[in-house]
Parts: C-alpha cells; structure tokens; sequence
C-alpha cells in the first residue's frame, strides 16, 4: 500500500505546475522492482487459470485472482507513466527558466501590479523607465486594457498541459502570431515518358495544389479571487491564476484534440474516419475481427497495414480499459503481449510498440475505434497561436476580482497515411 502510495505523489506549491512533492517521488528501481514483481504474478496466475479451461475446471477464485493482479499492474503502470510525464514536464522548462532579460523582469513587475489592482505602482514603473524597457510593456499591452501573459506565464501553463495532455505531448506542436494556420499538400501526379531523339516533346501532367486549414477556436478560463486574497503578500499570484486557467484549458484540449468537431475548436484526431475532409483522403481502419472484441490476429495486421516509413516511431493510443482487455491475450507461442516496461521512462508496450494512456479514447465496444496505432507526430499537427491574454475585470462580480484568461488553439491531421483506426467490427 505504502508503494502505491508513493508511486502517486502530489503536486505542490513551490515550482510552478508539476512539482512533486520530494518524500513522495519513488526511486526508479523500487517504482520498476513493483511492476516486474506484478507482471510475472500476473503470467503465473494467467497461466494457470488457462491450464484450468483447458481442463474444465475453471476455478472463480483463480479468475478473480487474475483480475485483481491485472487491476493492479494497470494503476501501478499508470502511476510510472504519470511520474515519468511529471519528471519530463518539469524538465521541458527548466533548461531557460532563469534566463529572463531586464525587459522581461520589469515587464513581469508590471502584469504583477496589474493583478494586483496597483495602477499607481503599473504608472510608476511604466513612467520610470525608456528605451527597450518601455517598449516591452507598450508592445504587451493590449488595446481592451489587458495584458499578454508574461512569458514564464507560458512555459507553467504549457508544462501543465504536456503533463495531462498526451496529444500534445506527441504531436507537432506549431507556434504562430496569425490567426490560424494553412497547409499546402501536393498530389505528386508528375508526368513522364520516354521519346525519341526527335520526336515531339508534349506537355506532362502537373501536380495539384489542395491547401487546407487548420481549426483554430479560442479557449478560455474566467477564475476569480477577492481582492482581500490578492492584497495579502503571502499569496503567489502567477501560480495561483495559472492553476486556476490549468483544469479548465487541460480538459478542453485533451477531448479537442481527440474529438474536436472543427467548430470553434480543434478538429480531432479520431474525426478523419469518413469524409473528414482532408485533402489526402480518410484515415485507413483495420477491422478488429470481432463483432464486440479486440483479437490477436487483427492487431499484427494493424502493425504491418501501417506504411514502414511510419512504423519506426509509432505507438498505440488507447485507454486503461482496452489495455486491461489486451494484457490477458498471448500470441501463438504462448507469450502474453503486452510487456511492461522495465527501464526508467520506458512505457509498457504492445508486440513491441509503446502504448499511451488517452483517457478520453472510447472503450472496446461495436463499432468503436478503442486503438490508434501510428506516428502521432507526422499525423497531427496542434497550432498555438502566441500569447495568452488576460484581462483583470474588478466591476463584473463584486467584491471579487475576474482574471478573464484566453488562448487560442487548434488541431487538425497533417498526414492521414501516419495512423490507423482499429475498429470493433467483424
């Protein structure tokens, strides 16, 4: 209990998003030594449940016993997979977090007053310095009587969303200042032939130019605090305003990028099946072999449908319930395929490919598509436009302060080739 305990951790004020409380972080070998030790309780508990079928004894204690030990590999699985993200989260900002330019300082000392409701202190420290300084605070003033966040307010909001947000994690990630984001995709339909020395040369076929345009929608979260709470030098007001922004724009990301429809708002991954418009076509689907299950056989052809040029970096994207269903199945010789894994920062895998925890892709069911098997980072593309602006509202709700925070954000399929849907279907 006390292993699963510290598996979890808890985040912790202190060091923006991701911190981990440092009595709760395991060490890698204890974290790991408990995977190893469940997995093969669960290969001997599997094994001879299956001796007992084949004998027509199945026994429900062994059943239950096997279930038990499959519930608990999957919670300690996802505790490493949640260390392992919380460890690469904290990293990812850590390399330039000190590297802010007196600019960068002095307009970080202007957004705070501007939290705080300090006009006088904003005037003041706008008023006492010129050059590049001044510049720096006219040019992340917005017109409506906001500011754009600082950049650090970036890097913890964008460490918060790698830590929950595995899309993202994968894809590619594109930073713009326009309003969106267009692509232009070629058909390669280049024309050729062979002649004779002097013969006619005709004209060949050209290619096509198709351009299509990402779905950006703007995303938003409206937290508030008293202005007594703000006014008390005890409290963190970055930290406070960007855990408040954190749970509403990681829940809204984390089911666009998956299910978005395009309307307002990211267009998601799973959404390219039929007619999803992409100037390539749809996203290829492998039938499961099962009117109501996943099996063995369909799984190897989902791996080698998949173009070799995509399979070198690919991975399957599923939820703890699918995985649970595929951890008891074993391939032709008897060996289980799912593999745990073993070494620090390594996922669990299946035949060999890693596997990511999405916990908003569908469960095995009929016509479901509970697996995406592919390379992520050549298949979606999230669009981030810079910036995330806030605006202090102090009238609106009185006697409470309203920090209006938006970010625009899209998504959408760069190339339909680099993925697979497994489908529920016979």
């Amino acid at each position: 209990m006390n292993k699963m305990t510290n598996l979890r951790g808890s985040a912790v004020a202190g060091r923006g998003l991701v911190a981990v409380r440092a009595e709760a972080q395991p060490t890698a070998p204890t974290s790991i030594e408990g995977l190893a030790t469940a997995f093969e309780a669960f290969k001997s508990a599997h094994t001879e449940q299956l001796e007992e079928v084949k004998k027509g004894k199945a026994d429900v204690v062994t059943a239950e016993k096997v279930d038990r030990i499959n519930a608990d590999l999957g919670e300690i699985q996802a505790a490493l997979d949640k260390m392992n993200l919380a460890i690469a989260a904290r990293d990812l900002g850590s390399a330039d977090s000190g590297a802010s330019t007196p600019e960068e300082r002095q307009y970080r000392a202007a957004f705070n007053s501007f939290v705080l409701g300090d006009e006088d202190k904003e005037r003041e420290i706008k008023a006492a310095h010129v050059g590049g300084i001044k510049a720096s605070i006219t040019r992340g003033t917005d017109t409506d009587g906001g500011y754009f966040a600082p950049v650090e307010w970036d890097r913890t909001i964008q460490k918060a969303m790698f830590e929950v947000s595995p899309i993202r994690q994968l894809a590619t990630v594109t930073t713009t200042t326009k309003a969106g984001w267009k692509e232009l995709y070629s058909d390669e339909a280049w024309g050729s032939g062979w002649v004779g020395e002097t013969a006619a040369r005709p004209n060949t076929a050209t290619p096509t130019l198709d351009v299509y345009e990402y779905s950006v929608g703007e995303i938003y979260a409206n937290p508030l605090a008293s202005q007594t709470i703000l006014d008390d030098a005890e409290i963190d007001i970055e930290q406070w305003i960007a855990e408040g922004v954190r749970e509403k724009f990681n829940l809204q990301e984390g089911v666009a990028f998956l299910s978005g429809d395009g309307v307002n708002k990211p267009k998601g991954l799973l959404t390219y099946a039929s007619g999803g418009g992409h100037p390539r076509g749809d996203v290829a689907s492998v039938k499961t072999g099962s009117a109501s299950g996943v099996t063995v056989d369909e799984l190897i052809t989902l791996i080698y449908k998949l173009p070799g040029r995509y399979r070198g970096d690919a991975r399957f994207l599923m939820n703890v319930n699918t995985m649970a269903a595929i951890r008891k199945m074993k391939d032709s010789d008897g060996n289980l395929l799912w593999q745990p894994g073993l070494v620090a920062g390594q996922p669990s895998s299946i035949l060999g490919y890693p596997i990511t925890d999405v916990p908003d892709m569908p469960d095995i069911g009929a016509a479901a598509v509970p697996i995406v098997f592919g390379d992520i980072r050549a298949a979606y593309r999230v669009i981030d436009r810079i910036g995330i602006r806030v605006l202090r509202d102090p009238y609106s709700n009185k006697p409470y302060v309203q920090f209006y925070t938006t970010k625009r954000v899209g998504g959408g399929l760069k190339d339909p080739e680099a993925i697979l849907y497994h489908t529920v279907a016979a």
